[in-house]
């Protein structure tokens, strides 16, 4: 658990610097963890922040900040490693719910996308053992094939549905999920999405660096790629 917060405050320092540069508000989610909280309880959470956000658009939520600061036709999603899977479906929730948020998705941000899949790909075959991770997350008789990890299974919602204009996705090249992250930019390219995608790999880096190491150039350079991203015109 020390480690868990340890790592929430490097996060924490990083999307600061994130919102410094970018000059945007930035609502963090401090969805429940596994396996004390097995999934999808991470992805309800999320889905009642978003809701709990869009509310303030009508300049009636809680937070005189939101209330007066948010443009709600410019709202990104933003998500490392487990949060890029959960920005993933929120994207298309949002799409899909009978629950209108009422506030537009302009972008997306997947930083070290979290992804599994039964056969491995690229890299993944050098390390099997961290794929068994995910039947502690998730009580699912699927494995690594259930939807919420494998967005590529037929039974998961068509990548068309993402309810976003832009995507940028962050890979690492040590990172034993950097081709997961390649075929999720790959295949929502392909794919009838009528957004933007765009794609950054970062070489001789592991997974999600920038918050181990936040102040080398490269995670400043991926900062400021954010940043960038955010205020395309």
């Amino acid at each position: 658990m020390e480690l868990s917060k340890d790592l929430n405050a490097l996060n924490l320092h990083q999307q600061h610097r994130t919102h410094k540069l970018a000059n945007v508000v930035l609502v963090s989610v401090d969805y429940r963890l596994a396996p004390e909280h097995p999934l999808p309880i991470a992805y309800d959470d999320s889905w009642s922040v978003l809701k709990w956000v869009a509310a303030h658009n009508l300049k009636q939520g809680s937070e005189v900040w939101l209330n007066e600061l948010v443009d709600f036709d410019s709202v990104f999603l933003e998500g490392e490693s487990a949060g890029t899977n959960i920005s993933h479906f929120m994207a298309i929730r949002a799409g899909k719910s009978d629950e209108a948020l009422g506030m537009k998705l302009s972008g997306m941000l997947m930083i070290s996308p979290y992804f599994w899949g039964e056969e491995p790909i690229g890299i993944e075959i050098q390390d099997p053992v961290r794929k068994s991770m995910w039947e502690f997350v998730c009580p699912s008789n699927k494995g690594n094939n259930d939807p919420l990890i494998n967005p590529f299974v037929d039974e998961a919602p068509n990548l068309e549905q993402v309810n976003c204009d832009r995507v940028l996705v962050c890979v690492a090249e040590m990172d034993i999920l950097r081709d997961r992250g390649i075929l999720y930019y790959e295949s929502l390219v392909k794919s009838q999405w009528k957004g933007k995608a765009e794609i950054i790999k970062t070489k001789g880096e592991d997974h999600v660096f920038h918050i181990f190491n936040p102040n080398s150039e490269k995670a400043l350079d991926l900062v400021k790629c954010w940043a960038d991203f955010i205020n395309q015109k």
